[in-house]
């Protein structure tokens, strides 16, 4: 291995730390501690929490996620939208495709309203740990929640500089933070080493002996070491799947050995306070306050995993058609993905906040938190059966469903969280959920009403009406998706309203999914006074269009393009007939000059 691919190997080991670990890796600082709120820590109950951790992790994490899901990929892309593009290519068209593309919806909706439980999970868990602080004892929870919302606001300010530029800056971060949950740990096992015993399944298997069925309610606490392990996947398409991949060893590692670190704690002093501040406290009171700062870094970071894993799931759904057009920022040269969504950065915000306000203890949100999660899991679950078993690697297929069988027994283990504050769950996501079926059938709809037109029986018409000689004097420009496809609007201005100039060009923008490069080709002689121009132009290459028309000799006169008006008395296509008109139009993000555009307005009734 050469000096720079050392290098390259561990840069992409720290950004993966700094943007993908961040939930999972500020699990340890409130899981152990509501489990044994639930349950008595003898020496029993402690051997076999820590062992379904363990297995939990690894069951979910590195089974499902690391190696089961980031096997399959779509030019490097990861989560819920891609394994439905996969499944789409590999099915008959039919029930199958409708069953995946309704799986697939309900998994985008519960990540995204995961999104705003993370947050605000995160980051107060982390503030409240301030009260162990003597000076700071008498903090009011209000102030607490003051603080933590704070914080929040300036982590969703920054978010404009890009995931590529923040994960640079929290990746060394969370190696610290890592480490500190390492040494932290390895001190505390030391008094008792017989923990290490918990990896065997045996003491998990003896838990739910002892226990009986109170054991399977404190799986829906237990998910929460694995809540975030979902991001490998989500975040795949920012750094690619082997750093990713290489820095979970690492953080793995780091985690099992602190929350068997928080057990021997727990053997030793009980459960009086939060586990991982109490030891801590415990280990090196000088330390604390480094610590809790550290800890607070750390849960920012947390967040930041979650929003960019929020942004690429838009994206996801912007790109394949299942979510309205947003104005999206790119802010990398070298990734796609890596983006920025104001609408959406602000809505996570101002829902966070809320969140806060509403459980107000972090202790309330973990009765709220997880049922998203476990939804999530058991749907990826599903869909990757599905993916293996038509596929030639149908020797993955008992794996994948191992796998489910634990996601759907964890899922059913957080139903009994519904009555305290798992609803939330369920609202936060029905709000995507409802955006994504009117806009999917509403556009449907539209299509149906607005069928576009072949060229063939297009330039038929054309030639007649160009041929009685009655043409505008200039070029007149017309914006379409495909040169060779003809939008409604056009049908409305050229065959109906007689609308022919003396040069007629029909012109496309095709992004690529390279960063860069421009090229445009005029394709002439389509028809009688008709050419096509076509742009192809990389995802981050700003052109002017203008330009480009002028070095190829076409000097416009006007400018048109299509709009569509909604006339109906349906709530549900007004809502969507709403959503588009709130959402850009693909012109709107070209600089073209106003005085030339002539938006041609379409009534569709619906």
């Amino acid at each position: 291995m050469n000096p720079g691919t050392t290098e390259s190997f561990w840069k992409g080991i720290i950004k993966s730390f700094g943007l993908v670990f961040g939930d999972i890796g500020t699990s340890p600082i409130y899981t152990l501690t509501v489990i044994f709120a639930l349950t008595k820590p003898t020496h029993d109950n402690v051997m076999g929490i820590l062992s379904l951790v363990f297995w939990t992790m690894t069951i979910l994490v590195s089974a499902e996620y690391a190696w089961l899901a980031m096997s399959i990929g779509r030019k490097g892309e990861g989560g819920t939208i891609v394994l439905k593009e996969v499944l789409v290519r590999l099915l008959k068209p039919g029930r199958q495709i409708a069953f995946v593309g309704f799986l697939s919806y309900v998994g985008v909706s519960l990540l995204l309203g995961d999104g705003v439980i993370t947050p605000a999970i995160s980051i107060l868990s982390a503030v409240e740990g301030m009260v162990l602080i003597p000076a700071l004892g008498g903090l009011q929870q209000g102030t607490l929640i003051l603080i933590a919302a704070l914080i929040a606001i300036v982590l969703f300010v920054f978010q404009y500089k890009g995931t590529d530029k923040v994960a640079g800056a929290f990746g060394p971060i969370m190696v610290v933070w890592f480490l500190s949950l390492t040494v932290s740990g390895l001190y505390s096992i030391a008094t008792h080493p017989e923990l290490v015993k918990a990896v065997s399944p045996w003491y998990a298997a003896k838990f739910f002996m002892d226990n009986g069925f109170a054991a399977f309610f404190v799986l829906s606490e237990v998910i929460l070491a694995a809540t975030g392990g979902e991001a490998l996947y989500a975040d795949m398409g920012h750094l690619g799947r082997k750093p990713i991949v290489r820095a979970w060893c690492f953080a793995f590692c780091a985690l099992i050995i602190n929350y068997f670190g928080q057990g021997a704690y727990v053997l030793s002093h009980g459960t009086e306070k939060n586990l991982l501040f109490g030891m801590i406290l415990w280990e090196a009171p000088t330390l604390y306050i480094p610590f809790l700062i550290l800890t607070i870094c750390a849960t920012i970071i947390a967040s930041q995993a979650m929003i960019s894993g929020v942004f690429s799931v838009i994206y996801q759904g912007i790109t394949t058609r299942i979510m309205p057009l947003l104005k999206v920022d790119y802010t990398s040269t070298h990734l796609k993905s890596q983006i920025y969504i104001g609408s959406v950065n602000w809505t996570l915000l101002a829902a966070v906040i809320f969140i806060m306000l509403i459980f107000r203890r972090s202790e309330n949100l973990a009765a709220a938190y997880g049922l998203a999660v476990t939804g999530t899991m058991t749907l990826t679950g599903v869909m990757m059966i599905m993916i293996y078993s038509h596929t030639t690697k149908k020797w993955k297929v008992p794996f994948a469903i191992l796998v489910t069988i634990a996601d759907i027994v964890f899922f059913a283990a957080c139903l009994n969280k519904i009555p305290h504050g798992g609803y939330w769950s369920i609202i936060l996501a029905s709000v995507p959920f409802v955006v994504i079926l009117i806009w999917t059938f509403g556009q449907r709809a539209l299509y149906r009403a607005l069928r576009p037109l072949d060229m063939e029986t297009f330039r038929l018409s054309y030639e007649q009406i160009y041929a009685k000689q009655k043409n505008i004097p200039g070029t007149g420009l017309f914006f379409v998706k495909e040169w060779n496809v003809i939008p409604p609007y056009m049908v409305h201005c050229i065959i109906r309203s007689n609308i022919i100039y003396e040069r007629n060009v029909f012109i496309s923008i095709v992004r690529t999914d390279e960063p860069f490069g421009l090229e445009s080709r005029l394709m002439t002689g389509i028809a009688t006074g008709l050419d096509a121009f076509e742009i192809r132009a990389g995802y981050m290459v700003m052109f002017d269009i203008e330009q480009l028309l002028t070095e190829s000799a076409i000097s416009e006169k006007v400018i048109f393009y299509g709009i569509e008006d909604i006339e109906t008395r349906n709530p549900v296509w007004r809502i969507f007939s709403m959503i588009k008109r709130l959402t850009p139009n693909f012109v709107q993000f070209n600089k073209l000059p106003a005085a030339k555009l002539q938006g041609v307005v379409t009534r569709v009734e619906m």
